[in-house]
């Protein structure tokens, strides 16, 4: 596939100083906009003394208040709401992790602009006007399946809005209906290269090109094992309800790093004990602030996330700073023995090593004072069925690998293929059976 087009030349290729006058317009406009409209923002801003005013430069933004899950959940369902109910033509929400979900809303005009920021990035991925894309992810309240189809849309794609589920009819549609593009989550997308072997069925016998991959954090080596397997290129893309959906950010061609619509978000990254914001290249947690939202503006919203940003050129002519691949989640984070990890750590090891399959499932427990970390692992037939000598020295050899890269040890259980139960959305990667 041939460098792709742009799809927003003027915004995505705006001279950086141009850019942050942009931005600093949209700021203020937006901060206005919260602080005579959401009760929240208004609290929020006279507890530390601020006013809209005071924001004159983008170095201000870090004197503003944090936006949390907590204050979504209680505000719910509508008090973060910058319009009256009636300018709403839409209602999404996420779920929340405790009791009841977050809502978010938007306008006429918002659902325009959350269109065209989720066509740039498919337009950045290779997505024309000539693709039928096929969207694996679940319809409803979840913002993922309608971003991607109203961008597809917007683009003039053929949208197949299959939903998420049923593999076999999913193979059935590619099939059938020439599918070039297909969308979900990368866990998905192995679960559909599974059920390709057992049909007998050849990935080059589809017309799948590329494939749009969010939703879940996931790492180079998995990329390659879905381009390999599926023979597409995989792109991911990254986005959450509380402030857009998809949208925030995607890949061009050359894969490095997520192009961040900077005309409609501020990114900054943050310790996540600290919350002092941590200079270029940092890892740390993503915060992002919305620029042009109507209904449902977003201030320094911690998205738990952890990412690092870019700031060198991209050879795609873009301007716009990029975000590295999620790492994981600060919330999310496990803590053994001391040490921050990743999910995602792990499965950088695993995919490297010959014989492990993509399917994986990390349980920590708690033996008195001492956490544990058992990670259990699918393997091919021929190792699963391998004599016990050669099957150890393999086990002994996962951990030392894992030890190594994460400097906390782990007990590998090798378990047969097909035995990690499959999910259809987000894989469940982690059970932390631990009462902390």
């Amino acid at each position: 596939m041939s460098a792709a087009a742009i799809w927003d030349l003027e915004n995505e290729c705006m001279p950086r100083e141009e850019l942050e006058q942009l931005q600093l317009e949209r700021l203020q406009a937006t901060l206005n906009r919260v602080y005579k409209n959401v009760k929240c923002y208004q609290n929020k801003f006279k507890e530390l003394g601020i006013e809209p005013e005071d924001v004159t430069s983008l170095s201000d933004l870090s004197k503003l208040p944090f936006t949390t899950k907590e204050d979504l959940r209680l505000n719910y369902p509508y008090g973060m709401f910058a319009v009256p109910l009636r300018e709403v033509v839409r209602i999404h929400s996420s779920s929340g992790t405790t009791g009841k979900p977050t809502v978010v809303g938007y306008t006429r005009h918002d659902l325009k602009a959350w269109s065209n920021l989720v066509a740039r990035f498919m337009t950045a991925a290779g997505v024309t006007h000539d693709d039928v894309v096929q969207i694996a992810f679940g319809y409803g309240l979840f913002t993922g399946a309608f971003g991607l189809h109203y961008g597809s849309e917007t683009i003039g794609a053929a949208v197949i809005p299959m939903g998420g589920g049923n593999t076999e009819k999913q193979i059935m549609i590619m099939q059938d209906y020439k599918t070039t593009a297909l969308v979900g989550t990368p866990s998905y997308a192995l679960t559909i290269a599974d059920r390709l072997d057992k049909m007998g069925i050849d990935p080059k016998s589809l017309s799948l090109k590329v494939g749009l991959f969010g939703g879940e954090p996931w790492s180079e080596a998995m990329r390659a094992e879905i381009e390999q397997r599926l023979q597409i290129i995989a792109t991911d893309n990254y986005g959450l309800s509380e402030v857009i959906g998809p949208g925030v950010a995607g890949e061009c061609l050359h894969k490095c790093g997520m192009h961040i619509a900077e005309d409609a978000f501020i990114a900054e990254i943050i310790d996540p004990e600290t919350g002092k914001v941590l200079p270029s290249g940092s890892v740390g947690e993503l915060v992002l602030t919305s620029l042009t939202k109507e209904a449902f503006p977003m201030i320094r919203y911690r998205t738990r996330d952890i990412t690092s940003l870019v700031n060198e050129p991209c050879a795609c002519g873009r301007t716009s700073v990029r975000m590295k691949k999620t790492m994981g989640r600060s919330d999310d984070m496990l803590i053994i023995k001391g040490v921050n990890v990743f999910p995602s750590q792990i499965e950088e090891v695993l995919f490297a090593i010959e014989g492990c399959e993509p399917h994986y499932q990390l349980i920590v427990e708690r033996s008195g004072v001492t956490d544990t970390l058992e990670i259990d692992i699918e393997v091919t037939e021929n190792i699963f069925f391998d004599e016990m000598k050669k099957q150890r020295a393999f086990l002994e050899s996962i951990e030392r690998k894992i030890h190594s890269a994460l400097g906390v040890g782990a007990t590998v259980k090798l378990v047969e293929p097909n035995s990690i139960p499959r999910h259809e959305g987000k894989a469940e990667r982690v059970i932390d059976k631990r009462k902390i």
